[in-house]
């Protein structure tokens, strides 16, 4: 077979890969609903009528589907109550929440859902009198079929930027595998029996690093006009950052243009979301069915396209296609998925900024056949040939004494993942200005 056919063959692939992915995962609606569930019992509550406050939809937390958890395989977590901690980057008038199923293989039935301002860092007790009760089109309860996710209504709360949110929900009846995002650097709660508006926290002994069904939470706010949709894999997700701090690079962005804009620059008004997975890769699934840890390009339309009012993408991904691939990774064939991303976002008028590939020299998979793939691929991106704008992660973490490895102070001690004071610097490289504008006509 010819390189050119290669390509060719490539292209088709891909392409096949998105098809099915749109069509296999049902996307939430842009603004309002729960498309592709159904709902059961319950009255309207009063907090979920619709928001009388002005502004737009914006996402203010995200999380990607990852897998199926371990151990959650026949009974789920029947009889528990999941309360979620996330971090809020920007602030709003109203919520509404996104839950997952995509990974469960049976109806997973929540009759009782909640969302509540945290009262502290580090706790499952909410703030006094934020407490509200989540619905679906009117009802307390809700059945997201296995593989789908359902959006919840609208309800009236006050969210501050930079706080921890609380979102609990109540599953009754068996119904496994839990869909979960793990790694997330942040503890979440569990408790014995519906606790879903228990204020104190209390009951809520059980602890977790996971996130679990929740995948999105998006707010009414004056405060943003868009989103920036950071999407990438484990350095995105934060790993090697310490918990519950929230210093991963896209909150220390989200930080930088806040500050910024406070200080009355002019830049788009942006929250930013988090679509990272550890271990993910521009053109390979992981196992199972559906894959756990889709690649890149096969999970671009829900997570970046799907999300609320997006503006601009962030890709930082391409690292672990060169260290997970058993063979020595064709740079082409890399850099021809990461322009199908491009594609994809231009075609919904979505800026995208694209990150240098970061040195692995110190890792065990590190091999000089490797590095070149690597700088293969970030002489491209730096030339202009690949995204919109570029962000050079490589040179700023990179040792000016050895430039095949991370900083010493720079590097959480793995070789690969930053410390806080490397996702800072990340942070950091950004050109804030670099946010502004649209997708060009063509690229």
């Amino acid at each position: 077979m010819t390189r050119r056919h290669g390509y060719a063959l490539l292209a088709s692939i891909v392409a096949v890969i998105v098809a099915l992915s749109a069509a296999i995962y049902v996307g939430v609606a842009s603004d309002a609903g729960s498309e592709g569930t159904t709902l059961t019992g319950g009255n309207p509550s009063r907090d979920a009528a619709a928001p009388a406050s002005t502004g737009v939809w914006v996402g203010s937390w995200s999380a990607s589907p990852v897998g199926a958890e371990p151990g959650t395989e026949i009974a789920g977590l029947a009889g528990r109550s999941v309360r979620n901690v996330v971090h809020a980057s920007i602030g709003g008038t109203s919520a509404r929440i996104t839950l997952s199923n995509l990974y469960g293989q049976s109806p997973l039935t929540i009759t009782h859902a909640s969302i509540a301002v945290a009262a502290d860092t580090d706790t499952a007790e909410a703030a006094a009198d934020t407490m509200r009760r989540l619905t679906f089109g009117g009802a307390t309860a809700v059945v997201v079929p296995a593989g789908q996710q359902v959006l919840s209504d609208a309800v009236r709360i006050t969210i501050p930027g930079g706080s921890d949110i609380l979102v609990t929900t109540y599953s009754p009846t068996e119904a496994g595998p839990v869909t979960y995002h793990p790694h997330a650097r942040q503890v979440s709660y569990t408790a014995e029996g519906d606790r879903t508006e228990d204020v104190t926290g209390t009951a809520y002994t059980g602890q977790t690093e996971y996130w679990r069904y929740l995948t999105a939470l998006d707010v009414l706010s004056d405060e943003a006009d868009g989103t920036v949709v950071a999407f990438g894999d484990s350095l995105t997700d934060g790993v090697g950052s310490t918990e519950n701090a929230n210093r991963r690079w896209p909150d220390l962005l989200s930080q930088r243009l806040h500050t910024a804009l406070a200080e009355g620059r002019d830049l788009p008004r942006y929250s930013v979301v988090n679509q990272g997975i550890g271990g993910n890769q521009v053109l390979a699934d992981g196992l199972g069915r559906p894959a756990e840890n889709q690649a890149g390009v096969a999970r671009f339309a829900r997570d970046v396209l799907g999300r609320s009012n997006v503006k601009v993408v962030i890709v930082d991904l391409g690292i672990n296609d060169i260290l997970r691939n058993p063979n020595l990774a064709d740079p082409n064939q890399v850099l021809a998925g990461l322009r199908t991303l491009v594609r994809q976002a231009h075609a919904r008028g979505i800026k995208v900024i694209g990150a240098t590939l970061m040195p692995i020299g110190g890792h065990h998979g590190y091999s000089g056949a490797r590095e070149n793939v690597r700088q293969t691929i970030n002489a491209e991106i730096r030339a202009g040939k690949v995204y919109d704008a570029v962000v050079d992660f490589d040179k700023a973490v990179r040792d000016p004494y050895d430039p095949r490895k991370i900083r010493s102070d720079y590097d959480s001690g793995d070789h690969v993942h930053p410390s806080d004071k490397g996702y800072e610097r990340m942070a950091a490289a950004f050109d804030l200005a670099d946010l502004k504008g649209s997708a060009p006509a063509k690229l």
